[in-house]
């Protein structure tokens, strides 16, 4: 008895802190939806990859690429040589997740050397708005998509660079940089817009293990489906 004494204030603490955990995380993800966009929570990267040989069950590996579509959230894999020829030269993906920890996000243009589209026909391209997803309502001007000198949406070395996320060499952990968005003229012509929100698993405010299951992508999209610049999606 004198045990369970003991016990029930350590029990009722951790009870208290799992529900006021659940209760940030319902409320984080109720805030990402809106009733126009699509949220993507925890679609796994390559989650066998690995950027060294220290990682428990691991062995050092390149990530595999992956493509996906806004249309349909296909998430389309690129494995080996038939599937980049299969895959890669077409319009028929959107973004492509390259790179250590799939953390690279490039846009499908064909007529950049280094883009995973390379020397197809889609000729997408990007803009960074540094505002909150609710207040991006518009696309901008074609010409500003033209003059748009972005190519690949990475680690961000400062805040005016175009990544999506900063990066710790000391704790190595991404943190997603808020109020961030990207607008995005589709190989199909219409206009969408992309907030990339979080790289780990359970979209978590704060990652302090550099042992944090990833790759696992939150983010959330909105395609205006009538070929208009409206992007409102309050």
């Amino acid at each position: 008895m004198k045990i369970l004494n003991r016990l029930l204030p350590l029990l009722c603490f951790w009870l208290v802190i799992a529900s006021c955990s659940s209760s940030e995380d319902t409320q984080a993800s109720t805030e990402l939806e809106d009733g126009k966009s699509t949220v993507i929570r925890d679609l796994a990267g390559d989650t066998n990859g690995s950027m060294g040989g220290q990682t428990p069950g691991k062995t050092k590996k390149a990530f595999h690429t992956f493509l996906f579509r806004f249309s349909d959230k296909k998430q389309i894999w690129i494995r080996n040589a038939a599937d980049s020829a299969q895959y890669l030269k077409t319009k028929d993906w959107d973004i492509a997740f390259t790179g250590p920890y799939n953390s690279e996000v490039y846009v499908n243009k064909g007529s950049y050397e280094f883009n995973p589209g390379y020397g197809g026909p889609a000729t997408s391209a990007v803009i960074k708005i540094d505002k909150p997803y609710e207040q991006v309502d518009a696309a901008p001007a074609d010409d500003t998509f033209a003059s748009s000198e972005i190519n690949k949406i990475g680690w961000a070395v400062n805040e005016e660079a175009a990544g999506w996320f900063f990066y710790s060499l000391n704790t190595h952990i991404m943190i997603a940089i808020k109020n961030r968005t990207y607008v995005i003229k589709l190989p199909d012509g219409k206009y969408a817009k992309l907030e990339l929100i979080n790289a780990y698993q359970g979209n978590p405010p704060t990652v302090t293990n550099l042992n944090w299951p990833a790759p696992y992508f939150t983010f959330r999209y909105y395609v205006q489906q009538d070929g208009s610049k409206n992007l409102n999606t309050k």
